[in-house]
């Protein structure tokens, strides 16, 4: 399977050719599609560049990702800086695409009322996401009631004077690319927090914020998943694991829980960093688990950095973004 992984990256390195209309305005969006495999090579930030690659798993997207360059406030053309997306939907393509609707919308009008950039600024982006689309399904209810069991992944970095600011929630993963004065080589400097019942400091948090249910998190099939269903323990949507009100009919019997519950079972927060962006720092991978599943953090960063200026544009799987700093 890793060959197969370190062929797509390959191919990712061809010339850009026919428009795709997957990255929002405002982004040259010339890129290749090759069947389930769709990338741009090269695409110009307020500082610096970058590459993008989506690979379907199958003919129905679940995943969204986008680039935003430019005014990052509705009322300050002078904030200036870079928003990136990576959505990894599960259960359908509604989250995902919900997210890619309104993410960034939510992020310039909070600057603006802010006058900044800041960790609150995104905090309230993420949580005016999930409630639009908690709204969403509530109106939809009678009719679309499997929306309540659609969720996504949501790994957000901000670039704004200087500062990296890398929010998430799920399993993707933001790996920094930091040079090592004198030798040359490039370290991995993980810079995402990942919420997966497979770590057991994720486990012990679950089992922390509800002490009295010892099965908050089930082993199944020797995988760790919340109440035996899904592994991550943030997301946006996944309604029906969040609102009891949803754990009933007219949702389908497979996505019910046997018994109600008082409090949400997985939760919207974001998890936070915030970097100062230095000298060393070469480039920035953004990607969903996919990725991670056959490429340590170490391997990637090498890849991107082992290939010649004009080629190093790439790291994919499902989605995924690769930031090159200003030389």
């Amino acid at each position: 399977m890793l060959s197969a992984v370190m062929d797509y990256l390959r191919s990712c390195w061809g010339p850009a050719s026919s428009p795709d209309g997957r990255l929002r305005k405002g982004v040259d969006a010339a890129g290749r599609q090759e069947g389930l495999l769709w990338y741009k090579d090269a695409g110009q930030l307020v500082a610096g560049e970058f590459s993008m690659a989506v690979v379907q798993a199958n003919n129905l997207l679940e995943d969204h990702s986008q680039v935003e360059s430019g005014p990052l406030s509705t009322t300050d053309p002078d904030l200036q800086g870079t928003f990136v997306g990576v959505y990894d939907g599960h259960g359908g393509p509604e989250t995902a695409r919900f997210i890619n609707e309104h993410m960034f919308n939510h992020l310039r009008v909070f600057a603006s009322e802010q006058k900044c950039m800041s960790v609150e600024v995104i905090r309230k982006a993420f949580r005016a996401t999930e409630e639009g689309f908690l709204s969403l399904v509530s109106s939809q209810w009678s009719l679309r009631p499997q929306l309540a069991a659609v969720g996504s992944c949501c790994l957000v970095g901000v670039i704004c004077a200087g500062t990296l600011y890398v929010a998430n929630v799920g399993d993707s993963r933001a790996i920094l690319g930091r040079l090592v004065k004198g030798t040359g080589e490039v370290l991995a400097m993980q810079l995402s927090a990942e919420h997966n019942a497979s770590f057991e400091e994720v486990r012990r948090e679950m089992q922390a914020m509800h002490p009295d249910d010892p099965h908050i998190v089930v082993l199944k099939h020797n995988v760790w998943r919340v109440k035996g269903i899904i592994q991550i323990t943030r997301s946006i949507g996944d309604v029906y694991l969040k609102k009891p009100e949803f754990n009933r009919e007219p949702l389908h019997n497979k996505f019910r829980l046997p018994e109600t519950f008082s409090r949400p079972l997985l939760s919207s927060e974001p998890a936070i960093t915030v970097h100062q962006i230095q000298l060393t720092d070469q480039f920035i991978i953004f990607a969903s688990d996919g990725l991670w599943e056959h490429l340590s953090n170490q391997k990637a960063v090498e890849l991107v950095h082992s290939s010649p200026r004009n080629v190093r544009l790439l790291i994919l799987c499902l989605a995924c973004f690769t930031w090159f700093f200003e030389s």
